[in-house]
């Protein structure tokens, strides 16, 4: 089982990036899926989660607005859009398969995790 993210890069203050996260191995199509990041010198946090069938979502409330995670069963890939970047968006972001259908926000029911895509927001 493997989830590879992709799509961190700089970016300047303002700006967007998509990350992806694209499931080999088996489908997580019955499974909520997340996204969590850790910023240099600080503790890993939850960022955004997607239930199973997209119908639930929840943020980090700094990111609400902003950030808008999505996903596509047909192509096991979950997505995170994220729009007004600030520097504070600096970090190496994770994608995540959760134990349950729904949309977690605790480490606790996330299961499999990616290898991370930096993203880095200059001011």
């Amino acid at each position: 089982v493997q989830l590879q993210a992709s799509g961190g890069g700089l970016v300047q203050a303002g700006g967007s990036l998509r990350l992806s996260c694209v499931a080999s191995g088996r489908t997580f199509s019955n499974n909520g899926m997340g996204w969590f990041r850790q910023a240099p010198g600080k503790e890993r946090e939850f960022v955004a989660a997607i239930s199973w069938n997209g119908g639930s979502t929840r943020y980090l409330d700094s990111v609400k607005g902003r950030f808008t995670i999505s996903r596509d069963n047909a192509k096991n890939t979950v997505y995170l859009q994220m729009n007004s970047l600030s520097p504070e968006d600096t970090a190496v972001y994770y994608c995540a398969a959760g134990s349950t259908a729904f949309s977690a926000t605790s480490e606790t029911y996330f299961r499999f995790w990616g290898q991370g895509t930096l993203v880095t927001v200059s001011s």
